[in-house]
This record gives C-alpha cells, sequence and structure tokens, in this order.
C-alpha cells in the first residue's frame, strides 16, 4: 500500500520526467536512487530498454520440459511407493 501510495506521489511531484541526483538518506552509508524512465538530470533522453527477441517462446523452452521431467518424476515416485505398499488409498466400499 505505501509502494503504491509512493508511486502515485510521485505522478503529480514538479519535475516528474527528470531524475533526481543522488542523495544520501537517513540510513548510515545509505544511498537513495531515483531514476524515471523518460530523460536524466541534464535532459538527455535515455536509449530505449533493450527487449529479449522470442522471450516468451524462450520461457516455453524451458518451462515445458521441466514441467513433464516433473510429472515424469512423480508419476514414477507414485508407482514406486504403491508397489512397496507404503501410501496406498484404501477402497472403502459405503454401498449400504
Amino acid at each position: 500500500m505505501a509502494s503504491l501510495v509512493g508511486r502515485l506521489s510521485r505522478l503529480w511531484a514538479p519535475g516528474r520526467g527528470r531524475t533526481a541526483p543522488t542523495t544520501p538518506s537517513a540510513g548510515p552509508g545509505a544511498v537513495t536512487l531515483r531514476r524515471t524512465a523518460v530523460c536524466t538530470s541534464s535532459g538527455a533522453i535515455l536509449p530505449k530498454p533493450k527487449k529479449t527477441p522470442l522471450g516468451l517462446i524462450r520461457i516455453a523452452l524451458v518451462v515445458v520440459p521441466f514441467l513433464y521431467l516433473g510429472t515424469q518424476i512423480s508419476k514414477n515416485f507414485a508407482a514406486l511407493l504403491e508397489e512397496h505398499d507404503i501410501f496406498v488409498p484404501e477402497d472403502d466400499d459405503d454401498d449400504d
């Protein structure tokens, strides 16, 4: 909630498109850095951020094989537990 209030207060702050110089905060040795996405303190426009090409495809290429590997491991472990009667659900017949 506090971070939301901080972000909203920066929207209405004067000179919101510029960065503030680094200022020491109240803590010992801590430095508060503030950077907006538009320009520097001198007014120069910052370069566009780097984009990762094919980002979603790369994520899918990592996530899908590991999901498959995890399901195979869990399936084999569940079969091992059932084979050794370690964790076998009981079949209760409640047909009265």
